[in-house]
């Protein structure tokens, strides 16, 4: 358990848990956390889960068991159930789980929550861990990392449940997220040496994509350091 400098009473609470291994550090961050998680994991499958979220009874079962039978798969995620005000909703159809083709799934937005994932640890040595720089879609980014050489498979039962709502979620905290999501695709693009034909295509049109759209929002709110870097952006895309 990795305390990322928490202010309630977690560190008295965990007392009560002898076999928990705590460890506490100063805030620094989601990436920083699950980082410090990972370095000190003394087994070869991990799992993440959130203080806001919560996992059903069987989930680890059910995905050990899938690994089990599909041993060359080294990651998967499951569905999830999403709860707010202590109510079961809906979950909007563009965030529904298909798990056909996930990078293609994953690429505009996130569609993988990290509480849902089993990952074994070979894949961080392969494509490194979560990136510090990213206040927000640390996980986006990572992902997308796993998935130009590695399969994420879908575990489809609702074994995850997430809680939405509350004021400290980080998707609530900042304005245009797709201007994080922008710095992973351009970080993939740099490295499109090792990245096939048809997927540097794909990324570079989602990136126009969202370079059109944050320079509307820009626009929009006049926000003219924005409104400049967009510009430029898209400019330079269209030259291709």
């Amino acid at each position: 358990m990795i305390d990322d400098g928490s202010t309630d009473n977690t560190s008295i609470i965990v007392q009560k848990f002898p076999n928990i291994k705590y460890i506490y550090q100063k805030n620094s961050g989601v990436s920083s956390a699950r980082n410090l998680g990972i370095a000190n994991a003394c087994h070869e499958w991990l799992a993440f889960l959130d203080s806001d979220d919560e996992w059903v009874t069987n989930k680890l079962e059910e995905q050990v068991s899938f690994h089990k039978d599909y041993s060359e798969t080294f990651v998967s995620y499951t569905d999830e159930i999403w709860i707010r005000d202590d109510i079961n909703v809906k979950i909007p159809k563009k965030f529904q789980k298909l798990g056909l083709d996930v990078f293609m799934e994953n690429l505009s937005f996130c569609n993988i929550a990290p509480s849902s994932v089993l990952i074994h640890k070979s894949i961080f040595e392969s494509v490194g861990t979560f990136d510090e720089s990213l206040e927000v879609c640390e996980d986006y980014d990572l992902w997308l990392r796993i998935l130009l050489e590695n399969k994420i498979a879908l575990i489809n039962k609702k074994l995850t449940k997430k809680y939405a709502g509350h004021k400290n979620q980080l998707s609530f905290k900042y304005w245009g997220m797709d201007r994080f999501r922008v710095i992973t695709l351009e970080k993939l693009l740099q490295n499109k040496k090792d990245i096939s034909d048809e997927k540097v295509e794909i990324i570079q049109n989602e990136l126009l994509t969202k370079y059109t759209l944050l320079l509307k929002g820009a626009i929009k709110y006049d926000k003219v350091e924005d409104i400049q870097i967009y510009e430029r952006k898209v400019a330079k895309f269209r030259l291709f």
